[in-house]
């Protein structure tokens, strides 16, 4: 059978119908509302008949209405309120646009839990009032209202007041109903006892040591009369608060340190708008070692440490008990500051067998001090086979005295000379460097003798070789007298 009579047979029919069925499961599965399309991200009513009289929610078991970024209506008349709980379950809600519609009412609440709002298009609806209240917690990039029939009122001073401080050129022409039932542009209204509400702290900057309480206070002030409350963000310290009409406090007790830097807010909020005034939380504390490992080799090798103080803590290193001098050889490096948090290490530049030993980080204050210890070892000590010998000491310690205080690193009443180990390093370093060249002559100069020494042997034989291949005769010394031969030879 060909391929094509294969695919546009039967087997084509059976195919298409498993698309349509997986197709037809797809839409169950999302239980989009009537009048309503939608996909997995996506919900839009824009069909006018028979439309939609209530706000579009899935079905419980459709797909998770967390995953829902942009909903549009258009053209629905009948839809005409947003309860509170009409919205909620879209938390990733990015984009809501419901235009040419009948919507009259927007609860309060209706987007408390839709923080990840940014776009919201509410034109050309019946919309007469809308309260600031609805959007203050969000982060808006665009709030689009024209075309509706707004009264002219100080429930919609607000949006007078956010044209106006709009950094964006592109402003609305927003429009309101008078008394007499004109349209007037929204930057002309004019509303007596209507402006914007004014908070002022008693303390222009709070600083305050670890442990304590204070108490900060503050007045509110503004027609229509304000609303007063604290904004304490994620204060960890125990706190409580009293308002009385214009005038608030507000007890902190216990100052933990982790609140230092954190920023409290007395904020006034009325129908126009908020004002708020506020202060930093400046928590001095003693100094706490939190972090203190071993030595690390990167570029250098490093003992890295975390510091929490305030105000900043001076740090002192002690080596074996005795203050280290810091040189350009091994110092302290601060790599990271958070506002009382510092993060740094020890560097040392080429550590040997010599920096072996304890390092103990001092960190005081006026408020106190703090000290870690921990054990660093570089490199073993030249010449010993540690598998060997197990038991043989890696460190040889000196008999230093400890200082009772911190001390001047730069005193020479507090110097010890044998602490500084970056000098011993370099003596080591050129000890080695003189033994190796010392070695290498040596052996060069034996090499030279055994070398002489074999070619005056190679030359000895030589001689005698040419002495037995051309013997040289013996001549006599001359008597003077030939002598006779004899007859009997």
């Amino acid at each position: 059978m060909s391929p094509w009579l294969k695919w546009h047979g039967p087997a084509m029919a059976r195919l298409w119908g498993l698309c349509l069925l997986v197709l037809g499961f797809w839409r169950a599965s999302l239980a989009c509302p009537t009048s309503c399309k939608c996909s997995s991200a996506r919900i839009w009513c824009t069909e006018p008949s028979p439309g939609i009289v209530a706000f579009p929610r899935l079905e419980p078991n459709s797909v998770d209405p967390e995953n829902i970024t942009e909903i549009l209506i258009a053209n629905q008349k009948r839809l005409e309120i947003i309860n509170e709980d009409d919205v909620e379950a879209y938390v990733g809600l990015r984009n809501l646009t419901i235009v040419d519609s009948g919507l009259k009412f927007v609860a309060y609440k209706a987007f408390l839990k839709n923080s990840n709002l940014r776009h919201i298009n509410f034109t050309r609806n019946k919309l007469t009032s809308l309260s600031r209240r609805h959007f203050r917690h969000l982060d808006l990039s665009d709030l689009i209202l024209t075309g509706n029939p707004f009264t002219c009122s100080c429930d919609i001073m607000w949006l007078k007041t956010l044209q106006e401080t709009k950094s964006s050129p592109d402003t609305q022409d927003l429009y309101c109903l008078n008394e007499s039932s004109k349209n007037m542009p929204l930057a002309n209204l004019q509303i007596p006892n209507c402006g914007l509400p004014s908070a002022r702290l008693a303390a222009p900057n709070l600083t305050v040591e670890e442990g304590k309480s204070v108490t900060l206070s503050c007045s509110v002030g503004g027609d229509p009369l304000p609303t007063l409350y604290w904004d304490v963000g994620n204060l960890v310290s125990k706190h409580m608060n009293e308002t009385s009409h214009t005038q608030g406090s507000l007890r902190i007790t216990n100052i933990s340190s982790d609140d230092s830097g954190k920023q409290i807010s007395c904020v006034a909020e009325n129908l126009v708008g908020e004002d708020q005034d506020s202060v930093n939380l400046t928590v001095h504390f003693a100094p706490t070692i939190t972090f203190l490992e071993s030595p690390t080799s990167d570029h250098h090798w490093c003992i890295p440490f975390t510091v929490r103080g305030n105000p900043k803590p001076a740090l002192q290193w002690f080596y074996n008990g005795a203050i280290l001098n810091e040189s350009k050889y091994i110092c302290t490096k601060i790599h990271v500051t958070n506002h009382t948090e510092y993060h740094g290490c020890l560097q040392l530049d080429n550590p040997t067998h010599m920096n072996n030993g304890d390092y103990t980080l001092m960190a005081k204050n006026e408020y106190g001090k703090d000290e870690r210890q921990i054990s660093a070892h570089f490199m073993g000590r030249p010449g010993v086979d540690y598998e060997t010998n197990p038991n043989y000491p890696e460190v040889l310690y000196e008999d230093w005295t400890t200082p009772t205080d911190i001390g001047d690193t730069t005193n020479k009443s507090n110097e010890i000379p044998s602490t500084d180990v970056a000098d011993q390093s370099n003596r080591e370093h050129l000890s080695v460097y003189a033994v190796v060249v010392i070695a290498s002559v040596v052996g060069f100069c034996l090499l030279v003798m055994l070398l002489l020494l074999k070619l005056a042997r190679h030359s000895k034989f030589g001689m005698k070789g040419h002495n037995a291949a051309f013997p040289v005769r013996e001549v006599k010394p001359w008597t003077g007298a030939r002598q006779k031969k004899n007859p009997l030879l």
